[in-house]
C-alpha cells in the first residue's frame, strides 16, 4: 500500500502543526494542514486535480466562530465520496457523534488520545471500519434508536395527509410562501392557506418551521421545480 495522505483541519494552528508533525514521522503517512473548512475544500480540490488526492480528513468538531467541523466534513465528503473522515473532539457527545456518522465520518476520537490510537483509527477507516470510543457506544445507540423512533412517527403523520396536502407540504419544505405555492399548484391563495392549516393540524405542530422539520425527518423532500398539477 502507498503512502497515506492525510489532511488535518483545525483552526488552532499550533495543535494542527504539532499533530501533522507527529503523524508525518510515520514512514507511510504524508500530512498537510488547513485552518478552516473552506481552506480544506480548496486543498482537497487542488490535490484531486493534481492526481494526488487526500485519503483521510482529520477534522476538528469545532472549527471556531460559527464554523462547524462536522458540516465542513459533510461538504468535503459530498465533493470527494472516497474520502475517509475522522472527527477530532474535545469531549464525547453522542448526539454530535451520530451527526458525524450521518455526515459520512468513520471515526470519532478525543483530541487528547494517544498517537498510537489515532493512527489505528486512521488505518482502520481506510479499511472501511467504524471507530468510536467504547464510552460513546451506549449513547450513540440510544440516539440512533430515538432518531429511528422519531422518523417512524413522522412518517406516520405525513402518511395521514391527503395527496394535495402532501403537495402543499412539499412546497413548504421548498420554502415557498402562500402565493408561490398557489402559483405552483394552480390553486388560489385562500385554498393553499386552508391546506396549510390542515397540514399543521394533522401533523400536530403550530408553525411552518416545525412542519418542515417533521417533513424532513420523514424523508419528504421539497416540491420539484416543475409545476405540480
Amino acid at each position: 500500500m502507498g503512502r497515506i495522505r492525510v489532511l488535518v483541519v483545525d483552526d488552532h494552528r499550533i495543535f494542527a502543526e504539532a499533530l501533522a508533525a507527529a503523524l508525518s514521522a510515520e514512514p507511510d503517512v504524508e500530512v498537510a494542514v488547513a485552518g478552516s473548512g473552506s481552506a480544506a475544500e480548496r486543498a482537497l480540490d487542488r490535490a484531486a486535480a493534481e492526481g494526488r488526492g487526500f485519503q483521510v480528513l482529520l477534522v476538528d468538531a469545532d472549527l471556531g466562530g460559527t464554523a462547524d467541523g462536522i458540516a465542513a466534513a459533510a461538504r468535503c465528503r459530498a465533493a470527494h465520496p472516497g474520502l475517509r473522515i475522522v472527527v477530532l473532539a474535545e469531549q464525547d457527545d453522542p448526539r454530535r457523534a451520530v451527526g458525524a456518522l450521518q455526515a459520512g465520518a468513520g471515526g470519532w476520537v478525543a483530541k487528547d488520545c494517544s498517537l498510537t490510537r489515532l493512527l489505528a483509527v486512521v488505518r482502520g477507516v481506510l479499511r472501511d471500519e467504524t471507530h468510536l470510543p467504547p464510552a460513546l457506544l451506549t449513547g450513540v445507540v440510544r440516539e440512533l434508536t430515538a432518531a429511528r423512533r422519531d422518523r417512524t412517527e413522522s412518517e406516520r403523520l405525513v402518511e395521514s395527509l391527503t395527496p394535495r396536502e402532501k403537495q402543499v407540504l412539499r412546497c413548504m419544505v421548498a420554502g415557498l410562501g402562500r402565493q408561490a405555492a398557489a402559483d405552483r399548484l394552480y390553486l388560489s391563495p385562500h385554498t393553499v392557506r386552508t391546506h396549510m392549516q390542515n397540514v399543521l393540524g394533522k401533523l400536530g405542530v403550530h408553525s411552518t418551521l416545525a412542519a418542515v422539520a417533521l417533513a424532513r425527518r420523514a424523508g419528504l423532500g421539497p416540491a420539484e421545480a416543475a409545476a405540480v398539477r
